[in-house]
């Protein structure tokens, strides 16, 4: 059981209490005359009578209407006594039947533990399935937590690993595939009862599963399952071979941990899921092997955390998906593998890729819109291959502050920038290469303000300029080559006001359409060193 988790208490969990007779009944009453009062004073009012007459006499009729009235006082206080007391009657049966029948879930719970301590795999097996047929029928969600306490408690001992197919050990091997079948089980259990509508008949959806540090080498299947409440954890645990499906899963609540968990082999699906509540989170997680897929997820609410996780194999993939809500990659290493957000939406919220690592392996963005909200890869280090090629920014914030290239390859090529703001403010590229090749400059602020270029190479060519603003405004071309060969100058802003120029290669051969901002002193005097313009842009001095 996790242990700042608080075990819960079922209404029916409590010890009967019930009050005195004595005091009932005079609360009883003492509601009765209340009432009988109200009612008396409802019929005054409705029946709008002013006063009652004094001088009336006492005849038998009226003497005979007072005695029924009386009677039928003692029988109205008859009934209330014998209602209070069928009701105290009716807790006490009530409970006792709760005390019997959790006696009976105490018995069976017994031995069916008993089961799970046997030698014999068979008899495990059973020792399972009585266990989740407990849980099915627990008198209230304490009992039916006690049993999914235990399957969880299982996964999570201890297992001698598989001694391979050695003709010499074939006996240890049978065995192991016995006790693996009893683990394999239990998985597929805990799937196929958290699957269920929360409230029917067999539904886990609500219940704590506590499956940290569980090696998770069998199929598990929460598909269209809905996480609302309550605590899943699979922090520590281990994906080594096996199909875990959340797909069209609902995070609606709750908590769900995959903290410190390894993904090393098999699939593990969350295509179709939708994050729109709670919290999900992945920090310290290792992606080293195998396929985990967010195809088509939707980010719209909650927290969604992959802070500081390692991808160093494997493939990870979040093609297609929709961010909203706020995602985050923050630290993160990218360093191996394949990690890919192909066509995925950012058009809305934030999605932090603060100070992540991407040292190796493939991140693509290929294709990508950003339309929206706040993305964010401020000192992150580029030093693998990333491709935003394609991608479309139309609005929002996307934003490079004091990111460093030093390494690698990081392409914007035929990108379109026609709203919003992408920042590359105190950038530092020092080496590697990045590309805008045939990027769009249609629109919204592209910032590279204060940026260093002192390494590597950096390419604008074919690039097109037409509107909007691109600002390289006291950036530093100390190294490394800047080429704007190709590209069209035809409408908007490109200002390159108070940047330095001191080493290093800066070309707009071929360049078309009118000069940027700040390239030239005055008409007439030659670029700065290291920068080569087309003749039509230095035109002579008058």
């Amino acid at each position: 059981m996790t242990p700042n988790r608080r075990p819960r208490s079922a209404p029916n969990d409590r010890e009967l209490r019930l009050w005195k007779v004595g005091r009932a009944l005079t609360l009883a009453f003492a509601a009765a005359v209340l009432v009988a009062g109200g009612v008396f004073y409802f019929l005054v009012v409705l029946l709008d009578v002013q006063e009652i007459g004094a001088t009336a006499k006492l005849d038998a009729k009226t003497l005979f209407d007072l005695v029924k009235l009386s009677f039928g006082v003692v029988a109205g206080a008859g009934a209330l006594v014998a209602l209070v007391v069928a009701y105290r009657r009716q807790r006490v049966d009530e409970a006792g039947a709760h005390r019997e029948a959790t006696r009976l879930h105490t018995e069976r719970f017994s031995q069916a533990v008993d089961k799970l301590g046997s030698d014999s795999p068979a008899v495990r097996l059973g020792g399972v399935h009585a266990l989740a047929g407990l849980a099915d029928d627990a008198p209230d969600n304490s009992l039916r937590q006690t049993c999914i306490d235990v399957l969880c408690a299982y996964l999570q001992l201890p297992f001698t690993p598989d001694p391979g197919t050695d003709p010499a050990h074939q006996e240890e091997h049978h065995r192991y595939l016995a006790f693996r079948k009893v683990r394999h089980t239990i998985l597929r259990l805990i799937g196929d009862h958290y699957r269920r509508p929360k409230g029917t008949h067999r539904s886990w959806q609500g219940c704590d599963l506590d499956l940290t540090g569980v090696t998770i080498d069998g199929d598990m299947d929460f598909r269209g399952a809905t996480f609302c409440g309550g605590t899943v954890s699979f922090s520590g645990a281990t994906f080594s071979g096996s199909i875990v499906s959340f797909d069209d899963a609902r995070f609606s609540g709750g908590t769900v941990s995959f903290s410190g968990a390894t993904f090393s082999g098999g699939i593990v699906s969350f295509d179709d899921a939708r994050f729109s509540g709670g919290t999900v989170s992945f920090s310290g997680a290792t992606f080293s092997g195998g396929i985990v897929s967010f195809d088509d997820a939707r980010f719209s609410g909650g927290t969604v955390s992959f802070r500081h996780a390692t991808f160093s194999g494997g493939d990870v993939s979040f093609d297609e998906a929709v961010f909203s809500g706020d995602v985050s990659f923050g630290g993160a290493m990218f360093s191996g593998g394949t990690v890919s957000f192909g066509d995925a939406t950012f058009s809305d919220g934030t999605v932090y890729f603060r100070s992540a690592t991407f040292s190796g392996g493939t991140v693509s963005f290929r294709h990508a819109t950003f339309s929206g909200g706040d993305v964010s890869f401020d000192e992150a280090v580029f030093s693998g291959d990333v491709s935003f090629g394609g991608a479309m920014f139309s609005g929002g914030t996307v934003s490079f502050g004091d990111a460093t290239f030093s390494d690698g390859t990081v392409s914007f090529r035929s990108a379109t920038f026609s709203g919003g703001t992408v920042s590359f403010r105190h950038a530092m590229l020092s080496g590697g290469e990045v590309y805008f090749r045939s990027a769009t400059f249609s629109g919204g602020t592209v910032y590279i303000d204060d940026a260093m270029f002192s390494g590597g190479e950096v390419s604008f060519r074919s690039a097109t300029f037409s509107s909007g603003t691109v600002y390289f405004r006291n950036a530093t071309f100390s190294g490394g080559t800047v080429s704007f060969r190709g590209a069209t100058f035809s409408g908007g802003t490109v200002s390159f006001r108070s940047a330095t120029f001191s080493s290093g290669d800066l070309s707009f051969d071929g360049a078309i359409g009118s000069a940027p901002q700040g390239l030239l002193a005055a008409v007439g005097t030659p670029p700065p060193s290291g920068v080569t313009l087309p003749s039509a842009w230095l035109p002579s001095a008058p």
